[in-house]
């Protein structure tokens, strides 16, 4: 829903302004339509279902794999494609991972989505949309900015949904934003979010000549830049950084990397979440063997790390798998047989 027309076209028929806090306080319960919001006047409901949509996205396609994770393929209101997931956990978790761009303009070689043509930055009621589309089928509970797109490259729109998202049953401590290290977002969230919202580090590589190979914002932004600002984060925040790493075989995953990765961090400021490698088609992933002696080595360093649990990487859900635009002749297909439905 677009907040702002909606708080415009409330304001110009000269409704009192509590009406756009009950709009979204039905919304974001997981209401369907206007049509239950039953605390507004009739009339008003069928004049905002004519003046404002009731999504700012329209839903082309949708997926489920069988561990239970639903992809959903959106579109803007421009065309733009824009992927969001649902991961179920047998635990109760509902995590979501939302985009915060179409596309994505930095290109890191590992993932899927550094191959499509870069759209645009989305609205912050675009993000909330992939949200409360999913909200709508189920409760959820976290959320994670790890789906298409550099979040701090459109950090305003980004920290403005995160803040809407607790409304969703969403809490800030179980929001992650996750980021490549763009210097000027992130500097941005350390100095203005008060939130205790979660931090995440897209790191890949300690060597700086490896790491630029595989992202080049690198040489943008050199590592040692971005591990300060994170360290600020821990120090203004008391919470960790997640610091991530995509296990390439032959590529990242020695245990000669696993001891520079443990060099370059500490444990009272970083966790390691290992990531095995969901195919893209450059790389081949890390065997378990090697990840776990990958693990071996940050442990006996003492920084805490974990391997990621895959989830629907049978229908191209899991990390670095999002690209619609690559995969062109299906993204037309979707198109050609999607119904009318809204996100």
């Amino acid at each position: 829903m677009d907040l702002a027309l909606l708080e415009r076209t409330l304001a110009e028929r000269g409704e009192p302004a509590y009406r756009a806090r009950q709009v979204w306080e039905w919304t974001s319960r997981g209401a369907a339509s206007y049509g239950e919001m039953t605390t507004l006047p009739q009339r008003l409901r069928r004049s905002l279902e004519e003046e404002v949509p009731f999504s700012t996205l329209e839903v082309v396609a949708e997926r489920v794999s069988r561990d239970g994770t639903v992809k959903t393929l959106f579109r803007t209101h421009d065309g733009h494609p824009v992927e969001a997931v649902l991961m179920r956990y047998r635990d109760g978790r509902r995590s979501l991972c939302l985009s915060s761009q179409s596309g994505c303009p930095l290109t890191c070689t590992f993932c899927a989505t550094g191959r499509m043509r870069f759209g645009r930055n989305l609205t912050a009621s675009e993000i909330l949309d992939q949200a409360l589309h999913f909200r709508r089928r189920e409760p959820v509970s976290h959320a994670v900015y790890m789906g298409m797109g550099e979040p701090f490259l459109n950090v305003e729109n980004v920290l403005a949904s995160a803040h809407r998202l607790p409304d969703l049953g969403i809490t800030h401590r179980r929001t992650t934003i996750s980021t490549v290290g763009w210097l000027p977002g992130l500097r941005r969230f350390v100095d203005e979010v008060a939130h205790p919202i979660r931090l995440a580090l897209s790191l890949h590589a300690a060597d700086p000549a490896k790491r630029s190979e595989l992202m080049p914002v690198n040489d943008r932004y050199p590592l040692a830049d971005v591990l300060a600002e994170c360290r600020r984060y821990v120090a203004l925040r008391r919470r960790k950084v997640f610091v991530e790493v995509v296990m390439l075989a032959g590529v990242n995953d020695s245990e000669e990397d696993a001891r520079a990765l443990a060099a370059l961090l500490d444990g009272r400021s970083f966790k390691v979440n290992l990531i095995p490698y969901n195919p893209t088609g450059r790389y081949e992933g890390s065997s378990r063997d090697a990840i776990e002696r990958f693990k071996r080595v940050l442990e006996r360093a003492r920084i805490p790390a974990t391997v990621r649990l895959t989830r629907g990487r049978d229908i191209e859900a899991a990390c670095g798998q999002l690209a619609v635009t690559v995969r062109g002749r299906q993204l037309r297909a979707a198109r050609s047989t999607a119904g009318s439905s809204n996100a």
